[in-house]
């Protein structure tokens, strides 16, 4: 494990969510939630102004949903790795999420369970994919050099 911080952004409408995620990645020393967005628009501005080195993106927000603002996220912070934490669990959803660039999707219902093991794959350069999801593969981390 490198001793650098790991900078994040968590981005979810419903506040007492996003307390929950921020509460989760604070017990990791080497992860810092730099910054929090409530909807996609305030996500596409703190992704410019940050660069973090992940984003936690929710799909159902306001003004802009999560699958459009990843869109403009990978323009304008390229290097910064997007993991879903969704409601969502429309194959459909999942595979556009996924397609456009996201490294990892995880359910919220089991991101109690799962988040810290998402993180730590997506940072690794791996996909994860929550356990809830069938028919995408295998759940769980994968390389994303094999897909």
């Amino acid at each position: 494990m490198s001793p650098t911080l790991v900078r994040i952004l968590v981005v979810e409408d419903f506040i007492p969510f996003r307390s929950f995620l921020t509460s989760l990645l604070q017990q990791r020393l080497e992860w810092q939630v730099v910054a929090e967005a409530l909807d996609g628009l305030e996500a596409v501005q703190k992704a410019k102004e940050l660069s973090p080195d992940l984003i936690l993106l929710d799909i159902g927000l306001p003004n802009l949903n999560g699958i459009e603002a990843a869109r403009q996220i990978r323009e304008i912070a390229p290097k910064s790795r997007i993991l879903f934490v969704s409601q969502e669990s429309s194959t459909d959803v999942v595979q556009e999420a996924l397609a456009l660039g996201a490294h990892g999707y995880v359910l919220k219902l089991n991101a109690a369970s799962e988040l810290s093991a998402a993180v730590e794959s997506v940072l690794k350069g791996k996909r994860f994919v929550s356990s809830g999801l069938n028919g995408l593969g295998s759940s769980g981390a994968e390389d994303l050099d094999k897909i």
